[in-house]
């Protein structure tokens, strides 16, 4: 079976005519209806349903009140649709789950509208548009009285943890935090309330997602990403000014982790999940994998590049001499099995683009070393990106007691490179395979707090997976490890640009990308047809620059709002009067001034603007007339 969940304002109905033969006339009071604020469930019941039609009838409505709770609602609309399978079970077996269905809902408190089966119907509806109000999922009987989800003793280990939070200053100062009242107490947060925001994210552990972020609107009305309800949600799509952003951050990305000095590999997405070190890795890694069955062997789909990197160096012969030693790939994609609260735009995701960096150090003082060289990396992309070092994020950094006691030094030091207050999480124990762990966290205007850059000093995979290099003396030893993702996810560094930009527009500064991230840097705007041919003469001129034009038949104020509603950073007017003086007229979003410059001057402009940053050319076509639609 196949559902398809809409959470809606209203769905309405109107019977037409029968799409299976042999059923009843329907009574001119059924042939039509209407449910308000409810969760309608389009379902297609398919031929492996007919060998447990109850059984499946049950697994669907343990999933249906799963998400009615997440939405919050107890009316259910139950919608036979049958497009969403292939593989469509008989009327008569589809009839009796339904029925089943139904009669299952209503003994669970539900108030169930059940539209008529088998007649061909036409609907309106008006879907929410919440992250949570566009979900599919599919249901097999037997998996469903079966399946149990497989966590790993790192993610059981993480539900019983017991930290001691502390807040860490530039002076090397330790402030223990407490909950008092529903509020983070033990440190005065004037002046750093993004940090006291960030404390009880974490502090509280307030994951769910309970109104939508800000970016997702904006992600949406700029045609850049949305949700594809024919996917497992967590997997969005992009369009061509998306594809364009996320393109351009990965090549950048990539390209700085080169030089960084790491050496750039490619690994599988799938791994068996009976090999001894990878299932022994998984029980040590606080995420849910998605298991996936093969023909001959049960495997999972990788959440980072680790696995790859691991069984690589395993193979590699390294001598002390070639450490530290980085390997580094760009996973397009990742995979975590997310609870579905969680999920939120491109904040939080199932499938994601992960940046993974690992090396190889001889011991913890190359480690540490390391660590801060890699940090300065970090700090340069983000800072590259377009964000606010350190002013756009709070660092959150996990530590054992042991490493507190052993290297306060060394933290401490971090924290005064950092420049501001650090958040502490001091665990008694080592939990996980890391001893220390720091992440630059993006905190939200729903108070929500987003993990980008990240690293680790692993003290325990390499010993897991076989790698060895050669000391000094000749004899074999194992290296520590560090984790890099030198940005984060890449859809991370979209939606921190997405939500600042949000948060500019509502303080009354114009919302924008930065110049290199545009998907167009130059809007050429004729004031009328009159001026066209000279606008296609400045537009091929701009060579190396995203430069399109707007040649359609709107007035030249339409022209103007269009090109700031697409974010454009530079809008220049051609008139009568720019023609005869040679310059054109150039708006400047980010300063909201306007002044003449000549062509070579803007490209001269962008050109300063956007160096060392990688370049593509316009993702749609040069003149707006010939654009579609995505989003209509």
């Amino acid at each position: 079976m196949r559902i398809l969940f809409l959470h809606v304002d209203y769905l309405e109905y109107e019977v037409k005519e029968k799409a299976v033969k042999g059923l009843p006339d329907l009574p001119k009071e059924a042939r039509h209806g209407r449910a308000e604020e409810a969760l309608v469930c389009f379902i297609s019941a398919e031929k492996r349903d007919e060998a447990n039609p109850i059984g499946a009838a049950k697994a669907a409505a343990a999933s249906i009140e799963d998400v009615a709770g997440q939405v919050r609602t107890r009316r259910v609309v139950l919608y036979p649709y049958s497009h969403l399978s292939s593989s469509l079970a008989s009327p008569d077996r589809a009839q009796e789950l339904l029925a089943a269905l139904e009669k299952d809902l209503r003994a669970r408190g539900y108030d169930v509208t059940a539209s008529p089966f088998g007649y061909y119907k036409s609907f309106k509806v008006a879907v929410k548009g919440h992250p949570l109000s566009e979900l599919s999922r599919e249901i097999v009987a037997e998996a469903a009285a079966e399946a149990k989800e497989e966590l790993s003793d790192a993610i059981k280990a993480e539900a019983k943890l017991r930290s001691d939070w502390l807040v860490l200053d530039t002076k090397g100062e330790a402030h223990p935090l407490s909950i008092k009242d529903g509020s983070v107490a033990g440190f005065d947060f004037k002046g750093h309330d993004n940090l006291r925001r960030f404390a009880s994210y974490e502090m509280m552990k307030t994951r769910e997602v309970k109104e939508e972020p800000p970016h997702v609107r904006l992600m949406r009305d700029l045609e850049l990403v949305d949700y594809e309800p024919g996917s497992d949600p967590g997997n969005l799509r992009y369009y061509p000014k998306g594809r364009l952003i996320k393109g351009l951050i990965e090549e950048h990305v990539s390209q700085r982790t080169r030089e960084y000095g790491a050496m750039e590999v490619e690994s599988p997405v799938m791994y068996d999940f009976e090999h001894p070190a990878l299932k022994s890795y998984l029980n040590r890694f606080p995420a849910r994998q998605y298991v996936v069955q093969t023909p001959n062997k049960k495997t999972f789909l990788r959440f980072s590049a680790c696995f790859g990197q691991f069984l690589i160096m395993k193979d590699m012969v390294i001598s002390y001499k070639q450490l530290p030693l980085s390997l580094y790939e760009l996973t397009r994609y990742s995979f975590r099995a997310e609870q579905r609260g969680e999920l939120a735009g491109l904040r939080r995701l199932r499938a994601f683009t992960m940046p993974d960096c690992h090396a190889l150090c001889a011991d913890v003082e190359q480690a540490k070393t390391q660590f801060m060289v890699r940090f300065e990396v970090a700090w340069k992309l983000l800072e590259d990106c377009g964000f606010s070092m350190p002013d756009d994020f709070e660092v959150g950094m996990r530590v054992t007691e042991a490493f507190w006691r052993d290297h306060r030094d060394f933290v401490t030091a971090y924290a005064k490179r950092w420049g501001k207050p650090i958040l502490l999480e001091k665990w008694s124990e080592q939990f996980f395979y890391f001893t220390l762990k720091y992440e630059f966290n993006f905190v939200d205007a729903n108070d929500k707090a987003a993990a980008l850059s990240t690293d680790q000093i692993d003290t325990e995979n390499a010993k897991r997976f076989g790698i060895t290099f050669t000391d000094e003396k000749g004899a074999k030893r194992t290296p520590l490890i560090l984790h890099l993702s030198p940005s984060g996810a890449i859809e991370r560094v979209m939606y921190g640009l997405l939500e600042k930009a949000a948060a500019d527009a509502k303080a009354g500064r114009p919302p924008m990308l930065p110049v290199w991230l545009s998907p167009t840097q130059v809007r050429i705007v004729p004031v009328s047809a009159d001026q066209l041919d000279d606008a296609r003469s400045i537009l091929s001129r701009l060579d190396g620059v995203r430069a399109d034009l707007d040649d359609t038949s709107d007035t030249l104020a339409k022209k103007i709002r269009t090109a700031e509603k697409d974010w454009v950073p530079y809008v220049a007017v051609i008139g009568r009067k720019e023609v005869e003086s040679g310059k054109i007229n150039v708006r400047v979003r980010g300063t909201t001034k306007q002044g003449e410059m000549t062509v070579d001057a803007l490209r001269s402009r962008i050109a300063s603007e956007t160096k060392d940053r990688p370049f593509r050319p316009l993702a749609e076509p040069k003149f707006l007339s010939m654009r579609p639609i995505f989003r209509g």
